[in-house]
């Protein structure tokens, strides 16, 4: 097991210590005695960009599948174990790694360590038709839940399909077509775990009140004898050109409370100082009650009831800008459009002011902050570093590379992306509920 440990400057006298295990398993350890907790997290390098056709959302079912037991752990002992023990756990997929992570009083550690070596190390023994179904109907009540059945619900698919072609590694989102998970089948299951769930594709990071050497040494003593595995495919290839070169519309007509414009701009890839510009440029336009375009369409013209522009930042394809307004009253949406390309060219011509650069950046740092600030939020941005930038250190000091753009970089930035050619747009039309058909008739009976 080797290890290297680094204070860096700018890092707000945070550090973090970085070992290796002999099957490949990176961990970073951050000590923080200020409250008795601790926080694990375990990022696994996968997530949907990883899936083929015909079988997206299998990242997301198998995060689910993920807490249906294990080798030593049946059915729902992992969420059981840990909040008997006073702690709390999750997991979550993005289009580009699937995690899981427990916060646990400090002298509960060890269970939490225990708990998610096991089913890295055990869950095929586990994995059954049973658990497949039982999970696979809780996915799909998730998608009905969160995208099918609630207002401006598939926004966002619709939109990263529009912004990413067809073929595209990012085209769908984690969640998966109903047909695809339909279709999974139990080996799908087996297979995805066998290719992805090693040690050598996970970083697990442990921040909070702890002892470094003992902490290494149940890492070591629990997930050391679990193999690695060589038989990961590549992922996909992301790249597009920089601007899309036309502007890519969709209306729907649904049943919504009001009219919405929404848009997804291709901005630069994270970890790039291109990107830190554009999240300066989307936060001066659109973050919060004191941007420009909620100033314009919210308090000015009073054309929109919400305003928002925030960064969807993506390390292996193009990242989204994402624009999102609903309308006032009966304003119509060209309206809208017509404001905020004009905001837009503004910006681009003139760039950001310096009380507003000034604000950008101080809403940026607290943000940093606020995620660096509890162990859970430390340890998740440590293996963010460490699984998409090869870094866990560029955790630590992300925010000063925010703080040296320049005025002009944001300018520019918005200059060469925030243009009409360069966004998917959804418009959102209402329509008028239809009455449940024993209403008709009673009305016609009244009449």
């Amino acid at each position: 097991m080797g290890h290297t440990a680094t204070a860096q400057a700018g890092s707000g006298g945070l550090t973090a210590t970085e070992h290796r295990l002999a099957n490949g398993l990176r961990v970073v350890l951050s000590e923080d005695h200020l409250t008795p907790v601790a926080a694990v997290c375990l990022w696994y390098d996968v997530g949907s960009r990883h899936e083929v056709k015909g079988r997206t959302g299998l990242a997301h079912l198998f995060e689910h599948l993920m807490f249906q037991g294990s080798g030593q752990v049946k059915g729902n002992g992992h969420f059981e174990m840990v909040q008997g023990a006073g702690g709390s756990l999750n997991g979550t997929t993005s289009f580009e790694r699937t995690n899981y992570f427990e916060t646990m009083p400090a002298h509960q550690l060890e269970l939490a360590l225990w708990l998610e070596a096991d089913r890295m190390g055990s869950l095929l023994t586990a994995l059954d038709d049973e658990s497949m179904e039982n999970q696979r109907d809780v996915v799909k009540n998730e998608r009905r839940q969160r995208y099918d059945n609630v207002p401006y619900g598939t926004a966002f698919e619709k939109l990263t399909a529009l912004a990413y072609p067809d073929g595209h590694p990012y085209h769908h989102t984690p969640i998966g077509s109903m047909a695809d998970l339909d279709a999974a089948t139990l080996e799908d299951a087996r297979a995805f775990f066998r290719t992805y769930y090693a040690p050598n594709n996970a970083v697990l990071s442990v921040v909070g009140d702890i002892d470094p050497e003992q902490t290494l040494a149940w890492v070591e003593k629990y997930f050391g004898s679990i193999p690695g595995h060589d038989g990961k495919p590549a992922p996909h290839d992301g790249g597009l050109p920089d601007v899309i070169g036309e502007q890519l519309r969709e209306v729907v007509e649904e049943e919504v409370p009001a009219r919405a414009l929404m848009a997804a701009y291709r901005l630069p890839q994270d970890g790039t100082r291109a990107c830190d510009a554009a999240d300066l440029a989307l936060t001066v336009l659109g973050g919060g009650e004191s941007s420009r375009l909620y100033n314009r369409l919210v308090r000015r013209d009073r054309t929109a009831v919400a305003a928002g522009f925030g960064l969807l930042r993506l390390a292996g394809a193009p990242s989204l800008g994402w624009l999102d307004v609903k309308t006032s009253g009966d304003v119509e949406v060209p309206v809208i459009e017509t404001a905020i390309d004009e905001e837009l060219a503004r910006f681009a011509e003139e760039g950001p002011t310096t009380e507003e650069m000034e604000r950008a950046q101080a809403q940026l740092e607290r943000e940093w902050l606020d995620r660096l600030g509890t162990v859970a939020g430390r340890a998740d941005e440590l293996c963010r570093f460490a699984v998409l930038f090869g870094d866990p250190q560029l955790a630590l000091t992300a925010v000063q590379r925010v703080l040296d753009v320049t005025p002009e970089e944001v300018r520019e930035v918005a200059e060469a992306r925030l243009r009409p050619d360069n966004r998917a747009v959804l418009v959102y039309e209402p329509t008028a509920a239809e009455a449940p058909a024993d209403q008709d008739e009673n009305e016609e009976a009244a009449r």
